[in-house]
């Protein structure tokens, strides 16, 4: 099983400066040539306060972003599971979570950054600005990342690709023969609706608790099995599948 979740703007400070970025020490390291290119063009756009704001889209409040970029050479790493933090992120508990539970992250997990292409839950990484739909002047995101992160992702995939990343990163990487649920919430007459910024809640408990019980998941119908065992409710409809929000009460890792 593989789950590719999405990164996220909001990243912890700080990391391990005895050990600084070394692209062919990620995962996928075959895209070290992809990945050099994009940050020697967003240390071009991050050179600059006004082109900063506008291609990194920064406001007054996160301008100071952009040095970031400049340093990412420099500046300490920690495993990417750590690094991003926010809705998603924060359920996981990554800093004081167990040792068999990063280990599951580690083997399991793939972030799609739009820095570094895919990476590996535990790839060593340093805070960056910048986002899918960030503008790196002729080095246009959506033409380099595509093609070879998804053949990268095809041929790590064994078995079941649980695709969580929001539709900007999924663009950036397709898989085909993945599978997306749908996040829903559902009333008390049992009327569903599709929830949009606290999905990432869900999708965030989810994989906490995925790897907090060890799941062995190859298929479909063995992630099914899975969360029945586990009071969680991921169902068929009419557009793929759903993943019941209020089946997934906080967990600690």
């Amino acid at each position: 099983m593989t789950v590719l979740l999405p990164p996220s703007e909001t990243k912890r400070e700080g990391g391990d400066t005895s050990r600084t970025l070394d692209l062919r020490a990620l995962s996928f390291p075959e895209l070290a040539d992809e990945r050099a290119a994009v940050i020697t063009a967003a240390r071009s756009v991050s050179s600059e306060e006004s082109s900063a704001r506008t291609a990194l889209k920064l406001g007054p409040k996160s301008i100071a972003e952009r040095f970031r970029n400049l340093e990412l050479d420099t500046s300490g790493t920690m495993p990417a599971i750590e690094r991003y933090t926010g809705v998603l992120y924060d359920p996981l508990g990554a800093q004081t979570a167990d040792d068999s539970t990063r280990s599951w992250w580690f083997d399991h997990v793939v972030v799609q950054s739009a820095m570094f292409g895919p990476i590996g839950a535990g790839d060593p990484i340093p805070a960056y600005r910048l986002s899918h739909d960030s503008r790196l002047g002729n080095l246009r995101l959506a033409s380099l990342w595509p093609a070879v992160s998804s053949r990268v992702l095809d041929e790590r995939a064994d078995g079941l690709v649980l695709d969580l990343r929001s539709e900007g990163y999924r663009q950036l990487g397709p898989v085909p023969g993945s599978v997306a649920p749908r996040v829903v919430s559902v009333d008390g007459s049992g009327r569903r609706r599709a929830l949009n910024h606290w999905n990432k809640t869900a999708k965030g408990r989810l994989v906490a608790l995925l790897a907090r019980t060890g799941a062995v998941v190859v298929t479909m119908d063995e992630l099914v099995d899975w969360a029945a065992a586990n009071g969680v409710v991921v169902e068929r409809s009419d557009s793929g599948w759903d993943l019941v929000a209020e089946s997934l009460e906080p967990v600690t890792v």
